[in-house]
């Protein structure tokens, strides 16, 4: 499959960027059988989905006409889940559809609503938007709906996680009934399978990258530390690696707060990321790293959703994700498009277990090994000292630096140290300015122990108890009831306390600091075992603070 068929403006567009071939999602829907079809598209992030769809909405707004007709009530909908993502994409879409002659407009949430309607009144061939902005301006009237000829939920997975299956199904109700419909999802888990069952017809399943197949552009690395010297194996890593842009993930807002205050005080260009930041703040975070300002990003997984910066090359996960779903999304936002990145798990080595676990739920094979040594830093910093000489010695000096360089060697004090003696200076000057590497322990050849159980002193809080549909009826076994547990809620054994096995269900009791996370989990149930139903049975509330290991 080529772009041989496409419209000569779009063809145009695609030459201007340097598109030789479609990549697979691309070709994909460019296939004869996708034509006019809805679409259920899963494909890896990075993969290029946003010209797919891009390319597959060709027929439905151009036609065989040269041009796109004057900018009216739209033609198509777009629909992402975050506002990065949103504009993002109308930016792709912009120099895609502009030799067509195609005016993109984007509502979303943080903008100002009232210039949004404007531009929404001067007319636009695609609406870009996330799902709570698009279902205001619909309610209100500034959007007309009676023209649109397809409408793409873009990430569709991550918008049902983020709670806005709501709006999803009000804004596709809104829309007229013979519309085309496609979902680009990274995963089709049964929410949406229902979605698109509800509101698509005769859907063309298009997998983009075979089942189970690691993304080829991400290297996947597993380093064990030190519980306590997490931060310090984040500085060693990046100082290793020295990447164009990195980015880190976190937890939460305390932890991303403190590490990059921690990383700014050791000399790290540092922006951070997290839920309590405004619109405009987040912006001029990530241009502060387009533009070089900034070469790190600590963020939350929340905040880092949608997120495209082209020159990441390294993702950190500085605390283990919370399933395989959070570690792949945390680690796609590099190697896209492309380009090759680097994504480092950063594994307490009393964790071990549950590292390996995430990674095989996740299909990702990763080396194993230490994080990075001072020595190993050192000994790179060398070699990027040398080939960085090298790279200069082979262009012709400018007459100012020849100058410079007449006056260190008429220096006395410099010339007694000899040729030697002057370029051990001139390394001292370069290494200057990079941060010092952190010495960390040595975990290598420390047994690795199952995560042990922390007593529960009297008076301390009682684990959190929870359900499940099947007891002694159904044949529930101890045997298999405990790793069924860990494997569904992502726990491990020690976390799982007393289990009571009724006539017809099975009541156990969940620590305290894993119940959000075991809850969680149970409920994004799939595979053969997800028709058993796992509740709480009282409320679960955050995680308090988990008890020292």
């Amino acid at each position: 499959m080529s772009f041989a068929d496409l419209p000569a403006p779009l063809r145009t567009a695609l030459e201007g960027r340097g598109y030789a071939e479609p990549t697979p999602v691309q070709a994909a829907v460019l296939q004869p059988e996708a034509a006019g079809r809805d679409l259920l598209v899963s494909a890896q992030t990075g993969s290029g989905k946003t010209v797919a769809y891009g390319l597959a909405l060709a027929a439905d707004l151009l036609g065989d006409a040269p041009r796109l007709p004057p900018a009216g009530a739209p033609l198509a909908l777009i629909v992402a889940p975050t506002r990065e993502l949103a504009l993002q994409v109308k930016a792709e879409l912009t120099w895609l559809y502009a030799p067509a002659g195609g005016r993109i407009v984007s509502c979303v949430g943080g903008m100002d609503p009232v210039a949004e309607r404007r531009m929404l009144a001067q007319g636009a061939h695609l609406v870009v938007g996330t799902p709570g902005r698009l279902r205001d301006h619909l309610e209100r009237g500034n959007l007309a709906p009676g023209s649109l000829r397809a409408v793409v939920l873009d990430e569709a997975d991550e918008m049902l996680d983020l709670g806005f299956k709501e709006e999803l199904e009000a804004i596709l109700e809104e829309t007229p009934a013979e519309r085309r419909t496609m979902m680009f999802s990274a995963t089709v888990p049964r929410g949406i399978a229902a979605l698109a069952k509800g509101y698509q017809r005769d859907a063309l399943r298009i997998e983009a990258t075979s089942q189970g197949e690691q993304h080829g552009d991400i290297e996947y690395r597993a380093a064990l530390v030190a519980p306590h010297e997490l931060e310090r194996a984040v500085v060693n890593v990046l100082r290793l690696e020295d990447p164009r842009i990195a980015m880190v993930f976190c937890a939460t807002r305390a932890t991303v707060a403190r590490l990059h205050g921690n990383l700014a005080e050791r000399g790290f260009s540092t922006v951070a990321l997290s839920g309590e930041l405004s619109q405009s703040e987040r912006n001029r975070a990530l241009q502060n790293l387009r533009d070089g300002r900034a070469r790190v990003c600590v963020a939350t997984d929340v905040a880092a959703r949608g997120i495209d910066l082209p020159d990441l090359g390294l993702v950190i996960h500085a605390e283990l994700p919370r399933d395989p779903e959070t570690l792949l999304h945390r680690s796609g936002r590099t190697g896209r498009a492309g380009r090759k990145g680097v994504s480092v798990l950063l594994v307490p080595h009393t964790r071990r277990g549950l590292g390996q676990r995430l990674l095989t739920a996740a299909r990702v094979k990763a080396t194993w090994g230490p994080a990075p040594s001072v020595e190993a830093i050192h000994a790179k910093d060398a070699e990027r000292l040398v080939e960085q000489a090298r790279t200069l010695a082979a262009e012709e000096p400018a007459e100012e630096d020849l100058a410079v360089a007449r006056t260190l060697l008429a220096d006395p004090a410099l010339a007694a140290q000899g040729a030697e003696g002057l370029a051990a200076a001139l390394v001292r000057v370069l290494r200057a300015p990079l941060p010092a590497p952190e010495e960390l322990s040595d975990v290598s050849e420390r047994p690795q122990r199952r995560e042990a159980p922390t007593p529960r002193a009297e008076g301390d809080q009682e684990g959190i108890w929870f359900r499940m549909d099947v007891g002694r009826n159904g044949n529930a076994d101890p045997r298999w009831l405990l790793p069924f547990l860990c494997r569904r809620g992502h726990v491990t054994r020690q976390e799982i306390g007393r289990i009571r096995i009724l006539g017809r269900e099975t009541q156990f009791e969940v620590a305290p600091y894993a119940a959000a996370r075991f809850a969680a989990a149970a409920r994004r149930a799939e595979g053969e075992d997800a028709h058993i139903r796992v509740e709480p049975m009282q409320p679960v509330k955050g995680p308090p603070r988990r008890p020292r290991q």
